[in-house]
């Protein structure tokens, strides 16, 4: 489309200036597919299949087969059952997760405004078509693959298309040789750039796997990096599995030499291996992570980066814009000086961009201000119309426009006083300062106007003079519960530093509004943090609480400073410059009404732009962190109870307490009904009283370890003297199904304890309301293991329990219950 006018390109596309109608729109979606990269998704048969080719299932059916040669065909069907029964529900698991992560892809999809029926609207950028009139403004990311019908002042960066890194000047006017190379088509727009400065309007020509993106598309298929967790667990697996190898080893050595049977002891080293390495905690950690973002969702937090929902709990620094965040970002002139009133209303009304309703808020609450002083903004614009203009500037801090008067051109610039007092050839006044002063002092934000006389059209704004014509003071006052949420983050252990673009006065007196900033603290301006070392800078950011005149490289450096000391760090915005902290950060946050390259550089995106909902999403970060260590506790506790259990009754010459299919069978009805309802459990206590851990200190820190530890001694060695009591008592069998027995309603027992805290008879009714899944869990698994001992006995080496034997597998878990119980009074 390059080589064709704006005129030829719509003719071509069959559409026009007012856009498509919905039901073309509707047509062409159908023609074209939705406007999405190629993803490579398993099928449901490949996940199946996955589920039976793991190591684990793959000893497994080598027991079984073991079993089958030695002659012992009910434990080969046992163990094949269990492969089987493990596998479906795995798999159902597998695809809950994948079901509700595609829900969750669906709730951060994003939208962009089009003209479809001659009206503005917005539409998800997936439902984009052929044919649609796109509207794109700074720090939007370019949906499709756009020929421009119109621009002004356009820059967008292409890097990451043609690594070219200077932003590229676009113009709709040009029309190029069809060999254009692609970073020289300069009237195009293309999939995955970024608009970075000015605004524009095109037709979309190509979308989805027929954009250029799409035809790289194979470049952006890499996988995320793992997160903390998913690396700890890692780590601890490998070291786990290779003690339980190098263990086990020697337990079948030591059978072998007392002159135990040898298959006996080989089938019981598989299932004990199998069953000790906690192969479902993935898959349940994948749940707490989904049902802790599908909360979130529910609270104004969409999570993008799934991961991210492990860490948010850890955050040590919240980095907060403050317009719209802290603040309600509905802005209201509260005050103005004019030293050329009737120049500073035409300035107000003419270097503006907003449109009454939509725009910038500094400059919708302009207009409202000349209505307000009974002024006719849209009658001003009429008369005077915009001949060239200077978008705003993140790094000049202003705006500039020039409009046609008699014989020559009237300049109007606004922006930060420091900004255009640069522009004043004999200086900036001083009064002027001091009342910028006063006002700034009020926690006011103040805008300064200038105006120049010119005889022809400037080169750029650094080519002009201008004298100052006014200030204009908005008041932006904090929101509803920011304070609140500040003093939460401070007992929590967080601490908070608002950098914004504002004036240092200003900045200062509406963090003191919310008290982030106080006396004792210290506020600093982006211009001097080049002065500091990284060592010194994080030094500095310890006492540090406001950072203003800040630019998007001082955010992105206050980051990596924190960062490289080991803080985990949350940092929100919204701007297209944003972007590259947003992306570095471990906690990128997007404003709902932010940039899209903002949205698309974020872990997460907030609906509402509060910080209230920042502090909360911690909070709820910290539930789901406790929830998987209790998880990977109970699991592991359990886990080392069955290893030490059995190793006990090897080394002493005892027969074993459990036998292989039992062992495996243990997993099933324990593990495998109770580990998925611990991602359920709510809120015990307030969690923001606790000071921040780091997650591989939450997960498998010094203290989990202890649990651990405490729990499988104790439920090991208890059962290890209780059955050598039973072998006094009863036959060999009869003493192997009451430890069979007690074993799964000991592990029930540890699953109830793990749940919570707190300990248990604190407040029994509260503590039962934590989680009433766990109880369901339970339920079923004794309908199976009654199952089991009742009507398939045989199958499990087992005999059916009398009235009288039945009360002694009942003595241990109610002992274990009331000893991690201890545990918790002991160590509260």
């Amino acid at each position: 489309m390059h080589d064709k006018s704006p005129e030829e390109a719509l003719k071509e596309l069959k559409s026009s200036l007012q856009g498509l109608s919905e039901e073309e729109a509707l047509k062409r979606l159908s023609l074209y597919g939705y406007n999405l990269l190629k993803e490579e998704r398993e099928s449901r048969l490949k996940v199946l299949i996955r589920q039976f080719t793991s190591p684990f299932i793959a000893i497994l059916m080598l027991a079984g087969l073991i079993a089958l040669l030695f002659g012992e065909v009910k434990d080969a069907v046992v163990v094949y059952s269990l492969v089987i029964v493990n596998g479906l529900i795995g798999f159902y698991q597998e695809l809950r997760a994948i079901a509700s992560i595609e829900a969750l892809k669906t709730l951060t999809a994003f939208k962009v405004k089009v003209i479809r029926d001659g009206k503005e609207r917005e539409v998800r950028v997936d439902e984009l078509v052929p044919g649609d009139v796109v509207l794109i403004s700074e720090g939007d990311v370019v949906p499709a693959d756009i020929r421009l019908l119109e621009s002004v002042g356009l820059m967008v960066d292409e890097a990451m298309l043609t690594g070219e890194s200077v932003p590229v000047e676009k113009s709709s006017e040009v029309v190029l040789p069809e060999n254009t190379p692609l970073h020289d088509r300069v009237n195009c727009l293309y999939k995955g750039t970024v608009a970075v400065r000015g605004k524009a309007i095109g037709v979309i020509f190509a979308t989805g796997k027929n954009t250029e993106l799409g035809r790289i598309a194979q470049r952006m298929q890499e996988k995320s990096p793992e997160s903390p967790l998913t690396k700890a667990l890692s780590s601890f697996g490998k070291k786990w599995i290779l003690v339980l190898i190098l263990l086990l080893s020697l337990l079948v050595l030591i059978g072998i030499l007392q002159g135990r049977e040898a298959k006996n002891i080989i089938f019981f080293a598989i299932a004990q291996l199998v069953s000790a390495v906690p192969e479902g905690l993935p898959i349940v950690v994948t749940i707490a992570l989904v049902v802790g973002a599908m909360r979130l969702s529910r609270e104004k937090v969409l999570v993008k980066y799934l991961p991210a929902v492990e860490t948010l709990g850890s955050a040590t620094y919240i980095c907060s814009d403050k317009t719209g965040t802290i603040t309600q970002g509905r802005l209201k002139v509260e005050d103005y000086r004019a030293y050329d009133k009737m120049r500073l209303f035409l300035a107000s009304a003419l270097c503006n961009d907003a449109d009454g309703l939509r725009g910038d808020p500094l400059e919708v609450a302009l207009l409202e201000w000349l209505e307000g002083e009974r002024v006719n903004w849209k009658a001003l614009r009429e008369a005077y119309e915009r001949v060239w203009e200077h978008p705003f500037d993140t790094k000049r801090r202003l705006m500039a426009v020039l409009v046609p008067t008699y014989g020559g051109y009237d300049f109007y610039v606004k922006g930060a006083l420091e900004s255009i007092s640069k522009m004043c050839s004999d200086g900036c006044p001083e009064h002027v300062w001091k009342e910028h002063n006063l006002m700034a002092k009020e926690g006011l934000r103040v805008l300064a106007f200038g105006y120049s006389r010119l005889d022809s059209l400037p080169q750029s704004v650094d080519h002009v003079s201008v004298r100052i014509i006014g200030l204009v003071g908005f008041l932006d006052p904090p929101k509803e519960g920011v304070k609140e949420a500040v003093k939460i983050a401070k007992e929590a252990g967080i601490r908070v530093i608002m950098i914004t673009g504002d004036n240092l006065l200003t900045a200062k007196a509406v963090a003191g509004m919310v008290d982030i900033y106080a006396e004792e603290d210290l506020a600093i301006e982006g211009k001097h943090l080049e002065d500091f070392s990284d060592e010194e800078l994080y030094n500095l950011l310890k006492r540090v609480t406001v950072v203003a005149r800040a630019t998007p490289e001082d955010k992105y450096r206050i980051v990596r400073v924190l960062q490289s000391k080991g803080e985990t760090v949350a940092v929100t915005g919204d701007g297209a410059n944003d972007a590259p902290a947003l992306r570095v950060a471990d906690l990128g946050i997007a404003m709902g009404s932010g940039s899209q390259a903002a949205k698309d550089s974020a872990k997460m995106v907030i609906l509402d732009n509060n910080l209230a909902i920042i502090v909360n999403a911690v909070r709820r970060g910290r539930l789901i962190a406790k929830n998987i260590a209790k998880v990977i506790r109970y699991l592991l506790s359990t886990n080392a109870f069955e290893i030490i259990y059995n190793s006990l009754a090897i080394i002493t010459g005892f027969p074993l307490p459990l036998y292989a299919t039992q062992i495996l069978w243990i997993n099933l009805v324990t593990d495998g009904v109770q580990d998925k309802a611990y991602p359920f459990t709510k809120y015990e206590g307030n969690p923001m009283r606790e000071k921040p851990k780091k997650p591989e200190r939450t997960f498998t820190g010094k203290e989990q370890f202890l649990k651990i530890v405490y729990n499988g001694l104790l439920m090991g060695l208890m059962h290890y003297f209780f059955f050598r009591y039973l072998l006094t008592l009863y036959p060999y069998e009869t003493a192997l199904s009451i430890s069979f027995t007690s074993a799964v309603a000991s592990q029930w027992a540890v699953g109830l304890q793990e749940v919570g805290e707190r300990p248990f008879f604190m407040n029994p009714i509260e503590y039962i309301r934590l989680n009433p899944y766990i109880y369901m869990g339970i339920s079923l698994g004794f309908i199976l293991q009654l199952t089991a001992i009742t009507f398939l006995p045989h199958y499990f080496h087992a005999v059916r329990l009398s009235l009288e034997e039945l009360p002694y597998a009942l003595v241990l878990p109610f002992a274990i219950f009331l000893g991690i119980e201890l545990r918790k009074w002991l160590f509260r």
